[in-house]
């Protein structure tokens, strides 16, 4: 086997990981504002939606079969939003964390959530 060859099957090695390693990543979801849910609920209401958000201090519950907290806009703190999760506890989540979440917004003001990402907290501070 020549260079080129091992070149090629090398390349289309990486191609084939890439596809798999991507297969089932929904790429469609874009993250809606809380304060955007807020305001026009209607619209999102029964449907599957991505958003991020603080903890609201006082809100965090955790129970053996749910967990449930109010997440508030990151942006301007206005919109809330009452989240119940019945997935497994991530590690670090915590009142006044940032998370990133799906699931589906089931009323007005409040999702169930799915998946939740707890924002890394930065060790630099100025």
């Amino acid at each position: 086997m020549d260079k080129k060859q091992k070149t090629i099957i090398a390349i289309g090695a990486i191609i084939a990981v890439a596809i798999i390693g991507l297969w089932d990543v929904d790429f469609s979801q874009e993250y809606i504002m809380v304060s955007e849910l807020t305001s026009n609920p209607d619209k999102y209401v029964g449907e599957s939606i991505g958003t991020m958000g603080t903890i609201k201090n006082g809100t965090l519950i955790v129970n053996p079969d749910i967990i449930s907290f109010i997440i508030t806009d990151a942006e301007d703190g206005l919109g809330e939003i009452h989240v119940e999760y019945t997935g497994d506890l991530p590690p670090t989540l915590d009142e006044g964390k940032d998370i990133s979440m799906s699931g589906t917004m089931v009323a007005a003001d409040k999702i169930e959530a799915t998946q939740i990402v707890v924002g890394c907290s930065s060790k630099y501070t100025e």
